[in-house]
């Protein structure tokens, strides 16, 4: 499921200028790496080097970045890992994880407030101890919250859409602003916000029963297991639905479930899971995509469209 909001501050292409990153990076507080290979961040295991990775300490340490970064004219991306395939060559300019921007509060009756970097597991989990629902369709999905609102993660159960009241953002320039929940259009695996970096958002759940709630996320996660590829490396679903169909039965029906490129595979579990079987590249993978569509236009007449979001230079 996407996790990651894109701001882009300056020039998109080409070769920054080591000076000029490190000026868009001085003073930061949390963590700062240069020249760093994204595979590790990423549910793919699959990604090349970021320019700069950065993990702001905290919100005035995201601002600060952003505002830097925007004097610098240095682009700036902000990586989730999850619904994302990073190109074999990287990502040129500033990468943001907002890992260490962690914090959960409840600020009103059934009202959640998650900063970006929340996984949702860990708010899930947060929601059903203090006998919240509205957040057991995220059972089994690794991304954080911030990545959630970007891509209105969903699943069968429901989607993120259904519970944002409301989202902080970092505005491309710096600031800080809230945007109500209602002034958003929320899509398929979408959502329309405004220019910025998510910083945090609040959510309005609902009264619930502890036992029920876990009962629900135990049974749809153990659904989940047994019928998606969990203990492999992989991005989630790779394509959308097609109207009044399932992509990962279109796939199947073309005979596509166990085809390989390189190290990257249609699962034989679920035919809309691309699994990275140990070694496989961005290049592999979007073979594997290519050899996918085609058939499956040659045989069904459908044209799958992704899902999976693509970032980074080929």
């Amino acid at each position: 499921m996407a996790d990651c909001k894109r701001a882009t501050v300056g020039r998109q292409d080409g070769k920054v200028p080591r000076w000029r990153l490190e000026k868009a990076v001085v003073g930061l507080r949390g963590r700062v790496q240069f020249d760093v290979p994204l595979r590790t961040y990423t549910s793919f295991r699959v990604g090349g080097p970021a320019d700069v990775l950065v993990e702001p300490a905290d919100l005035n340490d995201l601002v600060r970045v952003v505002k830097q970064a925007a004097e610098q004219k240095v682009r700036i991306f902000v990586l989730g890992g999850t619904n994302l395939l990073v190109r074999d060559k990287g990502i040129r300019g500033i990468v943001i994880r907002l890992a260490r921007l962690r914090a959960i509060k409840e600020e009103a009756e059934s009202v959640l407030y998650a900063e970006a970097g929340v996984g949702m597991p860990t708010l899930m989990g947060y929601a059903i101890r203090r006998s919240l629902k509205g957040l057991e369709w995220a059972a089994g999905i690794p991304g954080t919250v911030g990545g959630c609102v970007v891509m209105n993660a969903g699943t069968k159960l429901g989607e993120m859409k259904d519970v944002v009241k409301a989202v902080r953002m970092v505005t491309p320039t710096g600031a800080v602003k809230e945007y109500d929940g209602r002034s958003i259009t929320f899509e398929y695996r979408r959502a329309k916000l405004p220019p910025g970096v998510v910083a945090g958002v609040w959510l309005q759940l609902a009264p619930g029963v502890r036992r029920e709630l876990e009962k629900t996320v135990k049974d749809y996660l153990r659904y989940r297991r047994q019928t998606q590829p969990l203990t492999l490396p992989s991005a989630g679903c790779v394509f959308k639905n097609p109207p009044h169909d399932l992509a990962g039965r279109v796939v199947e029906a073309a005979g596509l479930k166990g085809a390989r490129v390189g190290d990257a595979e249609v699962s034989i579990k679920h035919a809309n899971f691309i699994v990275n079987r140990g070694h496989a590249t961005a290049q592999d993978v979007l073979a594997l995509i290519r050899k996918v569509r085609h058939e499956v236009f040659q045989k069904t007449g459908v044209k799958l469209e992704l899902e999976l979001q693509l970032v980074g230079q080929a």
